[in-house]
């Protein structure tokens, strides 16, 4: 009988399981809701049991059964993935799934040249790429929905281990018409009292906020978002300076304004760049394979996707 419910299926039914809904699922795997009801309605079929409780716009909740199918799924999940372990290293060869973790605002510079070349490095790599904020990228390590993750050193934790590769220290961004524009330097304490557009993810809040209360000032925050394309487009639009530590080739906000990149002075922690994995796990040959790259590819020199650490506008700007 199972050979007639395929992995995905599989994967498709645990993440509901463990989303308490098929958006919720649709959103952390990156399907689309009718392929998931799709393949539960199937296991569902074959199985001849009902693994779900539909509730209307309240998502779904498992039944008894519901719950022995999902602890056995996930068992026949991780004995495929096994299986591509087992492969991989009796062949001393690249290959099998690899599930690959993003910080939302590292995602469009980083995985470009990092996880897909990764991919036609060894084409015989199965990639899974998840973005998501740094909270969601730890839990997804510690319930092993991914095996590795590209983030900040946020926050330390005993069962995560994390390897930093490069530093990404802050700096402001202003419109063109900012009163800063043309500084090539400015302080904390000057921000103080100026508009402020920030940033606002778990814990990067904390980060950007930490700033100024180590400064012994408060900033003037007149404007919050979670999407960082947004903070660029409002900064680009002049409601106020925002802070960032991403340093992004393109120098437009979405909607076509110019934004400029000026140093931030003084003594300000910067963010460490690199990758995070649960502690005292052993890995397989892809994951260290992969960890080996980011480790060739990110530096304080080179980081794929970004500007140079050194690149700031304003000199720019004065010579036009």
């Amino acid at each position: 009988m199972l050979s007639r419910i395929t992995q995905r299926q599989l994967e498709y039914f645990v993440a509901s399981g463990e989303a308490g809904s098929i958006i919720g699922a649709s959103e952390r795997i990156h399907v689309s809701s009718p392929s998931i009801s799709a393949a539960i309605t199937h296991i569902e079929s074959e199985l001849g049991v009902q693994l779900f409780v539909r509730h209307h716009a309240q998502g779904v909740s498992l039944t008894a059964i519901g719950h022995q199918v999902l602890k056995e799924a996930k068992l026949i999940l991780e004995q495929m993935l096994n299986l591509y372990t087992i492969a991989s290293e009796s062949m001393n060869n690249v290959r099998g799934p690899l599930r690959v973790g993003c910080l939302d605002t590292l995602a469009p510079m980083l995985t470009p040249e990092l996880v897909f070349g990764f991919g036609r490095a060894f084409p015989g790599v199965r990639i899974t790429l998840v973005e998501g904020n740094h909270e969601q990228l730890l839990k997804q390590l510690r319930t092993a929905d991914i095996d590795i993750a590209l983030t900040y050193d946020l926050v330390p934790a005993s069962d995560i281990a994390f390897t930093s590769l490069a530093q990404l220290p802050p700096y402001v961004m202003v419109g063109e018409h900012h009163p800063l524009a043309t500084q090539s330097a400015v302080t904390i304490q000057d921000l103080a009292t100026m508009p402020m557009v920030l940033l606002d993810m778990p814990w990067s809040r904390e980060y950007f906020l930490g700033l100024f209360s180590e400064a012994g000032v408060t900033p003037n925050v007149v404007m919050r978002s979670s999407n960082m394309e947004v903070v660029r487009s409002m900064v680009a639009n002049g409601v106020g300076f925002g802070i960032a530590n991403v340093r992004p080739k393109a120098h437009l906000s979405q909607d076509g304004k110019r934004l400029i990149r000026v140093r931030l002075a003084g003594t300000n922690r910067a963010m460490q760049l690199g990758y995070a994995t649960a502690a005292h796990t052993q890995h397989s040959m892809v994951v260290n394979a992969f960890a080996e790259r980011c480790r060739v590819f990110i530096s304080d020199q080179y980081i794929p996707g970004m500007a140079a650490p050194s690149y700031f506008d304003p000199q720019v700007v004065r010579v036009a």
